[in-house]
């Protein structure tokens, strides 16, 4: 068949043999193994992209277009941040707790970071900040470094760790919705990947 589709001109898909679908989101373990092993080594820039996804949920595409001024208030870490999605346009809130407060402190210090500065400039003179490419390279490297089957997890990892714990704690769907700045609540329901009858009997008890 592979061979017939290219004698006709098609193109073989882009996922053939390939694992795509939803990647797994960390556990707790796997959070705090990454973490010690960028403090142990004093990765400050890792730690502070590390811990900074895991806190604001976004996607690459916002994270890496972050500036000092989305999370600095006064010359202080903001407690919470707002940005607006280049997907949906729309505003999402987030939290950035003391952990992430203090290594986001550190690297802009170190990094001697301005106001209107990106968060994480790149090293490559083209770019104003690190691409997503760039950061998908860095977060792979982080999960290689702890044992993780690489076809598993992605940048997309990061984005779905806290939401599902969150609901895994909680059950609240409407919260993680609003966490995840999703407009309906089935796009909710089919990122975490649990099932309809039992997300729509969390909904109602919600809702109650």
């Amino acid at each position: 068949m592979e061979y017939q589709a290219q004698f006709l001109g098609q193109p073989t898909p882009w996922n053939k043999g390939k694992l795509v679908g939803q990647k797994a989101p960390l556990r707790v373990s796997e959070i705090w193994a990454i973490r010690v092993r960028l403090e142990i080594y004093r990765r400050v820039r890792d730690l502070a992209l590390f811990n900074l996804a895991i806190d604001s949920k976004l996607r690459g595409c916002d994270l890496v277009q972050l500036r000092v001024n989305d999370v600095c208030q006064g010359g202080h870490i903001a407690a919470r941040a707002i940005v607006m999605q280049q997907k949906t346009k729309r505003p999402v809130q987030f939290e950035l707790t003391a952990g992430t407060r203090k290594s986001l402190g550190e690297w802009i210090s170190a990094a001697g970071l301005r106001h209107g500065d990106f968060l994480f400039p790149s090293r490559i003179s083209e770019s104003p900040h690190i691409s997503t490419r760039q950061y998908a390279r860095i977060v792979h490297q982080w999960f290689d470094e702890i044992g993780l089957d690489p076809t598993a997890y992605s940048t997309h990892t990061m984005r779905r760790t806290k939401p599902t714990l969150i609901y895994r704690r909680t059950k609240n769907l409407r919260a993680v919705q609003l966490l995840l700045g999703h407009t309906r609540l089935e796009s909710t329901v089919r990122y975490l990947g649990i099932e309809v009858d039992d997300a729509l009997e969390m909904a109602e008890q919600t809702d109650a």
